[in-house]
């Protein structure tokens, strides 16, 4: 699969179309996956409509190597946990597909990374190895071009004095955080920056409790002085991302789809305005499997936007947007 066809993808026909190539292609050469199907006893060559296609139970990744192809991984992503949980394991053959996927994203939802100055409070993940988060904010901050740009562990006092130079400047700004450092940050600083865009990537790591969206957004809208708390959807398994502007509303890139699945037959594909678990189509994961159960819960809107409602019971904390609604 070329990159050019997934990234150039304009309309629904062609997301269907190269879906189903990528699906016949995995299902034969992902060894996980192709025993997966085969343990429901579908038939690839029967599938022709992507609300056929088996969405593989995203714990696999904890357990197995997800690949369909005999490459050797260039970089392997590992998500976040707690001590006593397992961890998932992104084994990433072609690095390309995921730069290639948040560089154009980044361009479609905000406009040329050039303009901004990117500030990226990521403590838990600056603290720990293979953090695909990391990976994507050092990416972004060098293509910023910008000296100004840079990641902040707990140097709050530091931050708070770039943010007012930004302000001062009058300079397009983007503080990517995750939420307990964000929150920890306006607990000691208050600014006023309406120009800023605060984007936050969900979960708390176990450092506080978990808030309900519209309350931790006030909080951070009231701290930073803005109307608005941007979000990011993304997790390990994923090289795609999904963006909100506010609200909780999240839009996907067009080589990325959410589908929802009923929480007691997840074979059952739900229609728009149903909660339920959240299943993601990411094309950019041609190399491993781009069809994926999460432990989310959520809803789609006509128009294919979303919303995150939480997350399974028992399910692990992870590094993707956590927040319940």
């Amino acid at each position: 699969m070329d990159k050019q066809q997934v990234f150039s993808i304009t309309n629904e026909q062609q997301f269907n179309d190269i879906a189903l190539q990528i699906f016949r292609h995995q299902a034969e050469s992902c060894k996980v996956y192709h025993d997966f199907i085969s343990g429901l006893n579908i038939v690839p060559e029967k599938v022709e409509a992507i609300h056929q296609i088996p969405f593989l139970p995203i714990e696999f990744f904890k357990s197995h190597a997800v690949l369909s192809t005999n490459m050797p991984a260039e970089v392997t992503f590992t998500s976040s946990g707690t001590t006593g949980i397992t961890t998932s394991s992104h084994f990433v053959t072609d690095v390309s597909w995921y730069t290639e996927s948040f560089r154009a994203a980044f361009k479609l939802f905000y406009g040329d990374i050039e303009d901004y100055t990117i500030l990226a409070l990521l403590p838990s993940y600056l603290e720990r190895e293979g953090s695909s988060l990391i990976y994507m904010a050092d990416d972004l901050i060098k293509q910023s071009k910008n000296p100004d740009s840079g990641f902040y562990l707990y140097n709050h006092d530091e931050l708070f004095h770039q943010l007012k130079k930004q302000q001062e400047a009058q300079k397009p700004t983007l503080l990517i955080g995750v939420t307990f450092a964000l929150l920890d940050f306006v607990e000691q600083h208050t600014v006023n920056f309406p120009q800023l865009t605060v984007m936050e990537t969900g979960g708390m790591k176990g450092r506080r409790k978990e808030m309900i969206r519209e309350e931790l957004h006030q909080q951070l809208c009231g701290g930073f002085g803005v109307n608005a708390i941007h979000s990011e959807y993304g997790m390990t398994e994923l090289l795609s991302q999904a963006y909100s502007r506010g609200a909780g509303i999240f839009n996907c890139p067009p080589w990325m789809k959410i589908i929802t699945r009923d929480t007691n037959d997840p074979l059952d594909l739900l229609q728009n305005n149903k909660a339920g678990g959240i299943n993601v189509i990411d094309l950019a994961n041609v190399n491993s499997c781009s069809f994926m159960a999460t432990q989310d819960l959520g809803k789609v809107h006509p128009g294919g936007s979303f919303e995150v409602l939480g997350r399974f019971d028992n399910s692990d904390i992870r590094g993707c947007n956590l927040l319940i609604a």
